[in-house]
């Protein structure tokens, strides 16, 4: 293994992407092998690698972690993204697994039919404005510090400013309503290693094509149809 961790999964956001954010704003370089073809994830499930038979897995230090939450928990403590104590990391935990579940209706967008996803559009604008959102922004304004926990931006941050993205990529003004997180998407997008991530030519991924969706659909053999919720 080389000295650089190297990601395995499509070319694409997926659940990988949040992995991409997360090395990127810790200012990580890092490798990809992209899934292309069945023979590709064959011969990782063959040699062992896959412990669950799922992507993402990712190689560093030493290890080939698979499970998306675990890989970003290593990844947030090792680069000092994960709270000074355990009260801060027991906030984060929270404020990560409400965006997971946000990001989680976004996840299965792409591979939805042109109807359902009109309907999921709708969906996923209404429980950010509704559910999620009003959180954070009741967080910032009470505490009235610039990041979700503590002084430093820290994984809580990385992974809603990557939600507040995905959602405003489904319904551009959707931050209106919230100067809040306005004001959070400003400072988190100045950060250095951020804005590099956020500029043309960077490994972030773009939004999901028809190309990315057929890929997923070949390796992983999906043949089903998804439903909006």
């Amino acid at each position: 293994m080389s000295g650089k961790p190297k990601l395995y999964y499509f070319d694409g956001r997926g659940k990988m992407e949040s992995i991409r954010w997360l090395l990127a704003a810790a200012g990580v370089e890092f490798e990809e092998e992209f899934l292309e073809t069945r023979d590709q994830y064959e011969k990782l499930l063959q040699g062992g690698s896959l412990l669950f038979q799922q992507v993402p897995m990712v190689e560093i230090d030493g290890m080939r972690m698979v499970q998306t939450r675990a890989i970003l928990s290593y990844i947030a403590a090792k680069y000092n993204l994960y709270g000074k104590d355990l009260k801060e990391r027991a906030l984060i935990d929270m404020y990560v697994g409400g965006t997971d579940d946000l990001m989680g209706f976004i996840l299965m967008f792409p591979f939805l039919s042109a109807e359902d996803k009109e309907k999921q559009r709708a969906f996923i604008v209404q429980k950010a404005t509704s559910r999620y959102f009003p959180v954070y922004e009741k967080v910032l304004n009470d505490h009235g510090q610039d990041f979700l926990v503590g002084n430093n931006f820290s994984w809580a941050d990385v992974h809603l400013l990557e939600a507040i993205l995905m959602v405003e990529e489904k319904k551009s003004d959707v931050l209106s309503g919230f100067p809040q997180l306005q004001a959070f998407k400003a400072r988190m997008s100045s950060i250095p290693t951020i804005k590099k991530f956020l500029e043309p030519g960077s490994q972030r991924k773009p939004v999901p094509d028809d190309k990315y969706v057929e890929t997923v659909r070949r390796v992983l053999r999906m043949y089903y149809d998804l439903k909006a919720n």
